[in-house]
């Protein structure tokens, strides 16, 4: 994604062919959905980590925080 874009789109943070090669290391196929879903998880799981350091008087983002 461009910076200033006027797109509400978010970058990608998952690589997508790591993803692609485990699901199908698993006999499954990927549908075209499955990469920015998975993405939409993770920077949800990054913030919730980002509000529990916060939270606790930090600024720096641990393990488990995760």
């Amino acid at each position: 994604m461009a910076k200033g874009s006027a797109s509400n789109t978010k970058d990608i943070l998952v690589v997508s062919s790591k993803v692609k090669e485990y699901i199908k290391s698993k006999d499954c196929l990927t549908s075209s959905d499955v990469i920015e879903a998975l993405s939409n998880k993770v920077y949800n799981c990054l913030d919730d980590a980002i509000n529990r350091a916060n939270g606790n008087g930090r600024k720096t983002v641990t393990a488990k925080d995760l």
